[in-house]
């Protein structure tokens, strides 16, 4: 038995469930155990911990072809006018969306719910759900392993996260090559049609969000960047946030993290080779948005600059809705307040230090890899 066919065993017993639905994930998990195996370098650390990972991704398929088939009325959901919020990583993204989640009217995609998505029971039934009990274990295992990465990047159960866990279903996702050395998988991405990995991302939210029909979906990912075409196939009438911030600093800062959450499970993927693949992924992906975005209705479209929204965060998402022409009113006024003020306290608190020499690279380097980005919004650039 392969390694691909031993994770699609070990992802049935775990749930009892067999039909992965329609296999169209197969091809992406070739290229990625090819990748793992040719190119990455992993140690038997990373080796678990990416078996562990595709197996879990392959869980979460499971369940979902599951539920679709107990709540055929998953279909007939409307998802209308969704945010989503992307940029590059290390932008703003996480502490804007979390914000814009805190608006009654909206709703967000709670991590344990990305993990194992089903119809999103009542808040008070969350803490005794298996599923998110395990996710907080797998939460706990993970800050005891890597000290210090609340500050770099708070998670919680109950939180909102990054849409990626969705795109892990199919196995075409930005986001393994944005924490591995997978070169070859990377190219083999960027050629493929995303669309089918959309269409089953909206029919994962439909599901969510059937006890919710009337809220507002709000989505973040900076691997959207990589993927706007699709994203707006599957939904025409989005609306796209996109932070900035100077890239000199996302690309240490991403290094940085990137460095401390994937330490041990590589021979290859550190310092230098961390910092040039991450300068390449984004600044990819960067280039590929701005192309895509110049095609579709600027009134679809809103632009947040890092330094802007950390200065006055509250009147940075005032200034959205009404970009979007969508009502503040004194209710989510003071939801996204009393969301600010949560999220400066305790671990939730920003804690991080970084800098590009310690991956190998130069301001120069960074400022001439992203001349089309500095060149389309020229206020990010610093002497």
């Amino acid at each position: 038995m392969n390694l691909a066919d031993e994770l699609h065993e070990r992802a049935a017993t775990r749930t009892g469930l067999t039909d992965f639905g329609d296999h169209d994930h197969v091809e992406g998990l070739h290229a990625l155990l090819d990748g793992y195996a040719n190119e990455a370098g992993l140690t038997e650390k990373g080796r678990t911990k990416v078996e562990g990972a595709l197996a879990n991704a392959l869980a979460g398929r499971l369940r979902t072809e599951s539920a679709w088939r107990q709540h055929p009325a998953h279909a007939e959901t409307p998802v209308t006018r969704p945010i989503f919020v992307t940029g590059l990583p290390r932008s703003g993204t996480t502490a804007l969306h979390r914000l814009l989640c805190a608006d009654p009217r909206h709703q967000g995609l709670q991590l344990w719910l990305a993990a194992a998505p089903q119809p999103r029971p009542l808040r008070d039934h969350w803490a005794s759900n298996p599923d998110f009990q395990a996710m907080q274990a797998q939460i706990d295992r993970r800050n005891a392993a890597v000290p210090g990465l609340k500050g770099m990047h708070f998670m919680a159960p109950d939180v909102v996260e990054e849409c990626w866990w969705l795109e892990h279903q199919s196995m075409r996702s930005l986001a393994f090559p944005s924490v591995a050395h997978l070169p070859s998988y990377t190219r083999w991405l960027g050629q493929q049609d995303l669309s089918g990995s959309y269409r089953r991302h909206r029919r994962i939210l439909q599901l969510i969000g059937m006890t919710s029909p009337e809220k507002r979906w709000v989505l973040k990912n900076p691997g959207h960047l990589f993927s706007l075409d699709a994203l707006m196939a599957a939904y025409p009438d989005a609306l796209v946030v996109q932070t900035h911030r100077d890239p000199r600093t996302v690309v240490a800062s991403v290094s940085s993290l990137t460095s401390k959450t994937s330490a041990g499970t590589s021979s290859v993927f550190q310092g230098a080779t961390v910092g040039r693949d991450s300068l390449d992924l984004w600044a990819t992906a960067t280039d590929r948005f701005l192309a895509a975005r110049a095609t579709y209705d600027p009134a679809q479209f809103a632009d947040v600059r890092y330094e802007e929204f950390i200065a006055d965060p509250v009147g940075t998402v005032e200034r959205l809705y009404d970009a979007f022409r969508l009502p503040f009113d004194d209710e989510a006024h003071a939801a996204v307040s009393a969301a600010d003020d949560v999220s400066r306290r305790g671990d939730r608190r920003p804690d991080h230090a970084y800098s590009l020499e310690e991956f190998g690279l130069s301001a120069g380097e960074v400022t001439e890899r992203f001349d089309r980005y500095l060149a389309a919004f020229p206020e990010l650039t610093v002497s």
